[in-house]
């Protein structure tokens, strides 16, 4: 991720007032570990983020291993196990096999990177995926905005 991104959230995020919005740093061996469970590699701007603020805000909830109080407990890997379950034998299935989830929409939608890098939401109830953004850096620009 550029510095410029990183240095307006390292800001906003080491704020003793927002401290329940960043986690723990992810390290290396939870990183490799959930890539292997999941069978997918993380995308390079993903793992930077999260091995900077583990599961933090950044405009949208970003989930990785450790993640801020305000976020919630879910991992990624948690989330993207999950929503394999749910949407088995959906239009969603084989996308979802190749990708995981990093977050959600506020009606539990999940929010994927693809095997591409391309950041996806996919609608439950009506079965369409929509591209958010072209990278994981690219919807952090679009959806963080400090207050």
């Amino acid at each position: 991720m550029n510095e410029k991104l990183m240095g307006r959230l390292k800001a906003f995020l080491h704020r003793e007032d927002n401290s329940t919005l960043v986690g723990i740093a992810a390290s290396q061996e939870e990183i490799a570990s959930a890539q292997q469970r999941l069978n997918v590699s993380f995308h390079a701007d993903y793992i930077h983020f999260i091995q900077t603020f583990g599961g933090a805000y950044a405009g949208l909830a970003v989930h990785a291993f450790s993640n801020g109080s305000s976020i919630g407990k879910e991992t990624v890997v948690d989330l993207t196990l999950d929503f394999r379950e749910q949407y088995e034998g959906s239009p969603f299935a084989e996308v979802l096999e190749s990708s995981y989830v990093i977050s959600m929409d506020g009606s539990g939608d999940p929010i994927i990177i693809n095997p591409a890098g391309q950041v996806l939401i996919c609608y439950h109830d009506n079965g369409e995926m929509k591209p958010l953004a072209d990278s994981f850096e690219a919807l952090i620009e679009d959806c963080f905005l400090e207050w």
